[in-house]
């Protein structure tokens, strides 16, 4: 993974500063301060003590709007399965905690609307650049 730039994959990792609830709380304030809905956040390491296993703390927050996101759907309906946007946020085996996400542009290749999709999926990857940066880094 390469920090702050899109893996080959169309994975955008960051390093955090925080630890991974702090990282995702300030994810959310920036999320809400850009008019985003939080739809919800998942608590992986919570989910797997409750089916009696250890997980380090990694933790997901599914957020967007449908002004994002619905142009992107008009132009394929199977680019709904990586929307809303998602963040994932988990402390390495060394104790640093990572925020990662999928490059919007990314995903407009991966689903074949690069043409159409180009428009939107830019001003995401600008706003997500934006609300992980501010989350991850003092």
């Amino acid at each position: 993974m390469v920090q702050g730039s899109p893996t080959p994959d169309g994975l955008v990792t960051l390093k955090s500063a925080f630890p991974v609830k702090e990282t995702v709380d300030r994810l959310v304030h920036r999320v809400e301060a850009k008019g985003l809905t939080v739809f919800c956040r998942i608590d992986h390491a919570a989910n797997a003590v409750s089916a009696g296993l250890q997980l380090r703390p990694t933790e997901v927050l599914i957020f967007g709007n449908a002004k994002g996101g619905t142009p992107l759907m008009q132009a394929t309906q199977t680019i709904g399965i990586d929307l809303p946007l998602k963040a994932l946020a988990w402390e390495d085996a060394a104790g640093q905690t990572w925020l990662a996400y999928n490059d919007p542009v990314w995903l407009t290749a991966r689903h074949g609307i690069e043409a159409l999709g180009i428009a939107p999926a830019t001003v995401m990857r600008t706003l997500l650049a934006a609300v992980t940066q501010g989350a991850a880094v003092p």
